[in-house]
This record gives C-alpha cells, structure tokens and sequence, in this order.
C-alpha cells in the first residue's frame, strides 16, 4: 500500500500541477507521530523581511575594500588591491587617527537617504548583501593575524558603523544579509579576502577556522541580542573549490548558532558547486528537525565572463544557457516532507560579459544584448531561487556599467518580481478579492483533494482534514506577506511573495503541531492555498 499511495501522489502532481511533486520517492520517516497544539502567529514583519524573494544588490567595496571599485581609497604606495593594503599605505602616509577617520567617513557615507529612496521606490530593493571580514568587528578579533596591532586600531567603531547600516536599512523596510567575506588566512585566494597573499589559508588550519567560528558566533549573539532586520547569516563568501572540512565546519558553525537563535537563516557557500552543496541543505533542512536547526541557504554565484569557455561564446548563447541554470534544484525542492527544504540564492550576478564575447556580435546590438541577458536572468534566479543580489551598487565609478545595480536598474536591464511594482491601492483592492474569494477557493481545493483519493485508493485510510488546515495556513501566510507593506508592516509600495518557500513550509509545518504519517496531506493543502492565493491577486 505504501509503495502504490508513493506512486499515486507522483501521478496525482503530474496530473494535477497545482500540487506539489513528490518524484515518487518514499517521504522522510517521521518521528513525531502525535499531533501537538499549534503555535502558529500571523507572519512578522521580521518573517517577511527573511522568507520573501529578495530582489537585492550587494553593498559593494564598503567594509572589504576592492581597489577596481574603490580605487580612492588607496592612497601611493599601495602594494596591493586588497584591504590590507590599502589600511598599510594609509597608516604609513597618514597616521593612525587620519586612517580611522577616512575610514569611518568611507562606512558612513557610504549610502545617502537620497540613495535610500531610490533603492526603496525605484529599485523597489528588498534587502542588501553586505559584505563585512573579520577585522570589521574590531581589534579583539584580529589578534594572530595580518592586522593584529596598528592596522586591528583602524576598525575600532566598525562593527557600531555595520549596526547603524543595519538599521538604517531596516528603517526603510530593507533586510540586510550579512555575508562572512573576508574570512581569517582567506576561503579564497582574491584580495576581497582581505589580503593580497593569493594564499587559501582558511581550510585545514584549526587556529583560522576557530577564529572564523568565534566571529559568526559575535554575530549571532548580535542578532539574538537585538540587531533587528538581518535576513540572515552567510557563514562564508566562494569557499575555493574543494574545500577540505567546509561541509564539517559548517556543521559545527550551524550547531553553535542553533544554541544561541536557532530561527536565524544561514546562509552557505556552495564552494561553486552547487549539487553537493544543495543535497547538504536538504539533509540540513529535513523535516525533524525544523526549530531546532537553523534554517541552511545556499549562496550560489553566476558569472559568464571569466572562464575560457564563456569567452568562446556568443552573447546569444550565452543568453540561451540561462533559461536551463539553477536545474540542480531539480527533485531537491517542492516537497519538504519527502526529502527536506532544497533552497538557494543567487548571491552574485551581473550583466557583464567578456570583450571577446562581445567581439562576436556588432557594437550596435550590445546594449539590446545586454537588456536580454540582464531580463533572462532576472526572469530564472526569481522562478527557481529563493532570492539574487545583483554585484554591486556602489564604487568610485558610479552608476557602474554593468557592474552596477544602478546603471542596470535604471536601464530597466534587470526587473523586480512584478509584484513590487504594485501601488499600495492596488494591492489593497486585490487583498479584498482575495478575501472575497477565499471559502470558495477553499471548497474547490478540498473538494478536488477528497475526490481525487477517494477515486485513486478507494476505501483508503487519509486523514483529509489536514489538507484543509493547511490550505488555511498557507492562504493566509501569502496573503500577509503579500499586504504587509499596504498594512502598514514594512515601508514601500508593492506586494512580496514568499520567496523561500520550502523553509517557510518547514517553518510552519513544525509550528503546526502536525504529526504521524498523514503530514503529507497538511503540506499539499498549505503548498496549495498559497497557490490559489497568488491566482487570485494575479501575482
């Protein structure tokens, strides 16, 4: 019997798309075999600042300096393009208290009010990358490393500069993800690292991965403490390729913040391999352990412009490779109760492509070429990810090119989810459809669920109730977050839809109090009423 319902339920989502696929696979074994009371709330807006699609941008070369993007920032004399070097030639130049000063005037100004509205009203922005290294949060954390001693002195007021960004941010209802870059002997070997020694000295060295673990562990007791409107946690930036003991030391990072704010998302460097690192979350992400582990996204990155077999393309192949990206999701999302909560973002894009591709098409097509490539993937990262942050919005050389959110914002050469683009009348207007629409949404949905089993596996033992609570939770989940701004819950216009759904789904299905064999059904009925929420306010 357990082999033909597998069976029917892959069929039934063939047949019936609205519903969620279970690749005819076994669902997890569930340990909670009785129900308990529920203590499901109504969405925060701190839940929707983290599970909505995030259309976001990196920061840029603000607290780990890159000198190709913030070139004024280093003075003559630099040695090299990474942090480090430029702090070195400053302190040699300038002293110490100019330095600090220059670079606390560079933390602060870094984003204007002025900018602030752009990104929440033209760019309809809904949280920041913000890339930040060990030395960011001060002189206790740099000890037996490259800036231990004056250059550690430089960074004293940095971490009180990331909290004020983190708040201003969330003043104006943008989330910000805080993103591990810089990282003690360096994941990578690129100045953005922090230093220019080309060396990966991170993996394998106990004494830097401590140090990196002590470092995530101050953040998280920050957020716990108070650091209200961070979206998550990014436990490292393009761990180099290989990394040996990346999959154990996340292990033991996730375990340390899970003691401190187990609801905190995590975020993870695929290490530019994404279907290992896709199958680690949904082992991370399954459904026995939903509140008591945090939630685990992968931060996968997409560039087409610097490998050898990138440059030997055409723009317009290229563009045709984008619509196939992020298939490693494939069979490791849609159904949390077979095989866990599969999630990711694009962390890094861009609109730039390599001059010998550019070589291959007339100079009168590039900036039609450029719309393309820039729609298409704004298109696939908001089909199949739980979020994309464009690289990068600020540096010297603003609006950017085709590094820059800016230039490519206003060019409308990368889009937001249609849905951002609502008026607040509007959304109000279609919540009340949606409200209006509702019992009768929910009595075909239930209708069609019970007909179809009782047709597939007559005289069957279900427990079609839970598809109904379900259903209820999950119409209203999309419904708040998609009113939240027009309720007053965050600032701006528009209406968001849940981006990271399968660890919304887990979220909810743990605080459902749902247990035993038939939990399945409470997960088809949530997956579906969020569904018929989105068709009937047409998003």
């Amino acid at each position: 019997m357990k082999k033909f319902l597998s069976k029917a339920k892959s069929s039934f989502s063939n047949d019936q798309p609205q519903f969620p696929s279970y690749q005819g696979k076994q669902q997890q074994k569930i340990l909670k075999q009785d129900d308990t009371p529920s203590t499901i709330q109504p969405p925060s807006p701190l839940d929707v600042l983290r599970y909505r699609y995030h259309h976001g941008t990196n920061l840029g070369s603000i607290f780990v300096l890159e000198q190709w993007l913030s070139g004024s920032m280093f003075v003559e004399g630099s040695r090299g393009g990474s942090e480090l070097d430029a702090v070195n030639a400053s302190l040699s130049r300038d002293g110490l208290d100019a330095t600090r000063s220059k670079w606390e005037a560079h933390w602060a100004n870094a984003v204007s009010d002025s900018d602030f509205d752009w990104l929440v009203n033209a760019a309809h922005c809904t949280s920041i990358r913000l890339p930040i290294g060990y030395f960011t949060l001060g002189p206790s954390y740099c000890g037996g490393t490259p800036f231990a001693g004056q250059p550690s002195q430089v960074y004293v007021n940095a971490w009180q500069a990331v909290k004020t960004f983190v708040s201003r941010c969330r003043g104006h209802g943008i989330g910000v993800l805080l993103d591990f870059h810089a990282l003690p002997g360096g994941a990578n070997g690129e100045a953005h690292s922090g230093t220019s020694s080309g060396k990966v000295e991170l993996w394998g060295d106990q004494a830097n991965l401590d140090l990196a673990r002590r470092c995530l562990v101050f953040m998280a007791q920050e957020v716990r403490g108070g650091l209200n409107g961070v979206v998550g946690i990014q436990l490292c930036n393009e761990a180099v390729y290989g990394a040996q003991g990346m999959y154990q030391w996340y292990d033991s990072v996730i375990g340390a913040i899970a003691q401190i704010d187990a609801s905190i998302p995590v975020y993870i460097s695929d290490a530019w391999d994404l279907a290992p690192a896709l199958s680690y979350v949904d082992g991370k992400n399954n459904v026995n352990n939903a509140g008591n582990s945090n939630p685990v996204i992968v931060d996968t990155h997409k560039y087409y412009t610097f490998s050898d077999a990138d440059k030997a393309q055409s723009p317009q192949q290229i563009i045709a490779r984008i619509r196939n990206e992020l298939n490693e999701l494939n069979g490791k999302e849609g159904s949390v109760i077979d095989h866990g909560a599969g999630q990711l973002i694009v962390g890094e894009y861009s609109c730039v492509l390599d001059g010998q591709t550019w070589a291959r098409v007339s100079s009168g097509d590039k900036d039609g070429l450029v719309q393309q490539f820039g729609r298409v993937q704004s298109q696939r990262w908001q089909q199949k990810a739980g979020g994309s942050y464009f690289w990068t919005y600020k540096m010297d050389w603003m609006d950017g090119g085709e590094w820059g959110f800016a230039e490519q914002t206003k060019k409308a050469n990368i889009l937001p989810p249609q849905s951002l683009l609502l008026s607040t009348d509007d959304v109000r207007s279609r919540v009340n459809t949606g409200q209006a629409q509702r019992g009768q949404r929910k009595d075909a949905a239930v209708n069609n669920h019970n007909n179809y089993w009782n047709q597939t596996a007559p005289g069957g033992t279900f427990e079609h109730w839970r598809f109904g609570a379900g259903w209820d939770v999950g119409f209203s989940d999309a419904l708040a977050f998609f009113s939240m701004r027009a309720n007053g819950g965050l600032q701006g216009s528009g209406g968001d839809r849940i981006g990271c759904l399968d660890l919304w789904v887990r979220k909810r299905m743990a605080e459902s109090g749902q247990g035993g064999g038939f939990v399945w059904e409470w997960e088809q009925g949530f997956r579906q009423g969020v569904g018929d929420l989105y068709a009937v306010v047409g998003v």
